[in-house]
């Protein structure tokens, strides 16, 4: 069963419940703990960055990986991505399948065997930066700039796998947004960090010129934030007459699908969506939708390459 984030974890100061809920956060407090204590062997055969987030869903991690798996394979490496094999992350998983060489398996250890004996340079782990049988050569961790941390608590209080303070053993910071100023931001996370790398990143349409602006569009979706896929839409002129939230990873049925279309004709207005909601629609289901394809700009690109370089 797929729920959906309580609003509760994106107050800026958490509330009532979220205190209540603190002395569940220790398990989570205890498994960190001794997951830190744990050394694990690198495997010199292959080099492996991991992206992951400490904050739960919408940090454009996977755009992420297939980003730089683009710009690895541009400087002539062999590459692939690494995910985890979760039954209700098929979306994800298409997703990957169609931009990259993905190694899915139940445990990330088989499939980075398997990359091993494909004779793949770099691998990138989307997800797994809390699995302690890894050792990245590079660990990312992602943001989105305005949910940030939300209310600061770990989970099921808040929305954190980690304390805050954990971005200190990570390799560089990815905020992703909508060309916010995030100076201020900046300057909270080096009071964590002052070393740490600060890279920012933004969805940019590559298939915008299909569309007519003169269009009215309901909109769905059943991702992480569902609100920068709105702002990318909005920055764009699309004229957003409707938006239908799902949770993430959702899984359409025929019904939910005949009830989009019935309110987009009642409303003359097409019907647009993402691609990772658009690649777990069935041929029936998906007549009549269109889907944005984005691409994730870093905006310090050339400084990201370097790094990277410089570091693998």
């Amino acid at each position: 069963m797929i729920l959906k984030k309580p609003d509760f974890w994106d107050y800026k100061q958490p509330n009532f419940l979220s205190y209540m809920l603190l002395p569940l956060t220790i398990p989570i407090i205890i498994n960190n703990f001794f997951i830190s204590l744990k050394k694990n062997s690198n495997n010199q055969n292959i080099k492996k960055i991991g992206i992951g987030n400490i904050y739960i869903g919408g940090t454009a991690k996977t755009p992420l990986s297939i980003k730089i798996n683009q710009i690895l394979k541009k400087l002539n490496l062999k590459t692939g991505i690494i995910k985890k094999f979760y039954k209700n992350q098929v979306d994800e998983q298409k997703l990957l399948s169609n931009k990259a060489q993905l190694y899915c398996f139940d445990k990330r250890k088989v499939a980075l065997d398997k990359a091993i004996k494909d004779n793949l340079e770099i691998v990138i782990f989307d997800d797994g930066l809390q699995d302690s049988s890894i050792n990245y050569d590079l660990s990312f961790v992602c943001f989105n700039v305005v949910k940030w941390i939300g209310n600061g608590f770990l989970i099921p209080a808040g929305p954190l796998r980690e304390k805050i303070e954990s971005i200190s053993k990570y390799d560089a910071i990815f905020l992703n947004g909508n060309e916010e100023d995030t100076s201020d931001l900046k300057l909270l996370i080096k009071k964590y960090n002052k070393n740490i790398k600060i890279f920012e990143t933004y969805y940019k349409p590559i298939n915008i010129n299909k569309f007519n602006d003169k269009n009215k569009y309901v909109i769905f979706s059943g991702i992480g934030n569902p609100e920068s896929f709105k702002k990318t839409l909005t920055k764009n002129n699309f004229n957003i007459i409707k938006e239908i939230k799902f949770p993430d990873h959702y899984r359409y049925t025929q019904k939910d699908i005949d009830k989009i279309k019935l309110q987009a004709i009642n409303l003359n207005a097409k019907i647009l969506t993402t691609e990772k909601d658009f690649v777990k629609l069935n041929d029936n289901a998906a007549d009549g939708i269109e889907f944005l394809e984005i691409e994730l700009v870093i905006k310090e690109e050339n400084e990201l390459i370097n790094f990277i370089k410089s570091n693998i």
